[in-house]
């Protein structure tokens, strides 16, 4: 039980990464706070956890709206009692995300709201009662594109996730001294709705996977273990840095056809 007597808050709790963290944790001991937009699954998430003897609950929250975060923190406080581990996970990858002619400003506006300033206010909100519960760690969800420029342009997503691995820097280092660590979780290309749904083709599918030296995309249950690690105490002496989880398309100079 690596996260024993822990309260842990997954954004974007409802899918993908989230959805694998949250069930993950509840494994490992926490009581789990699964924060989403999307309700019904959700609450789903919710019942399975509970079904294995589990704990978690489920909160609605658009991570883009300060009073939201402000509730869920509220939330993890009354229902639990505190808070030790903030996975700020959810995020967007926008259909309409292409270069700079193609993006309108509203898709940019959208996805630094969610990508960004969700992670701004769960900090905001979660850091105090994380000092209150006697620290902790926080987990930001940044991406390899945060070091590369993707073959599929992005231009709003890979700013976005840029934006996030500086500011969990940043946040490290104000908050060490208070035993609350912050660290960016960075994965490659994953096969997760949300980016098949923007590969939504297979030349678009071939021009990634061609980048990746493993030659396939991630799982989110690996970058469920990937974030279990930085939640627990085993990273006891990490903050401030990245944990990258790419199958290796950072260190490629080039990847033959």
């Amino acid at each position: 039980m690596r996260l024993k007597n822990k309260v842990a808050l997954v954004t974007g709790g409802a899918s993908g990464i989230g959805r694998e963290a949250a069930i993950l944790f509840a494994q490992e001991g926490a009581k789990v706070v699964i924060v989403d937009v999307n309700t019904r699954e959700g609450n789903r998430i919710v019942k399975a956890i509970k079904a294995k003897n589990q704990v978690a609950g489920f909160c609605r929250v658009d991570v883009s709206v300060e009073q939201d975060c402000k509730r869920m923190m509220a939330y993890a406080k009354r229902k639990f009692g505190g808070l030790h581990i903030l996975f700020n996970n959810a995020g967007i990858m926008h259909g309409g995300d292409g270069d700079t002619q193609s993006t309108d400003e509203a898709v940019w506006d959208l996805t630094m709201n969610i990508n960004v300033k969700g992670v701004f206010f769960g900090c905001k909100y979660g850091i105090p009662l994380m000092r209150a519960s006697g620290g902790g760690s926080i987990i930001n969800t940044a991406s390899f594109v945060a070091h590369l420029g993707a073959a599929t342009p992005q231009i709003a997503y890979t700013a976005s996730k840029g934006a996030v691995l500086a500011m969990s820097r940043e946040l490290a280092v104000i908050h060490a001294r208070e035993n609350i660590r912050v660290n960016a979780l960075s994965p490659g290309p994953l096969r997760t709705e949300l980016l098949m749904k923007f590969l939504n083709t297979e030349e678009k599918k071939h021009r990634r996977l061609v980048h990746i030296p493993m030659g396939r995309f991630g799982e989110a249950k690996e970058m469920a273990k990937a974030a279990l690690f930085l939640a627990s105490d085993e990273s006891s002496y990490m903050t401030g840095t990245e944990f990258l989880v790419d199958g290796g398309i950072t260190a490629a100079y080039i990847t033959p056809e």
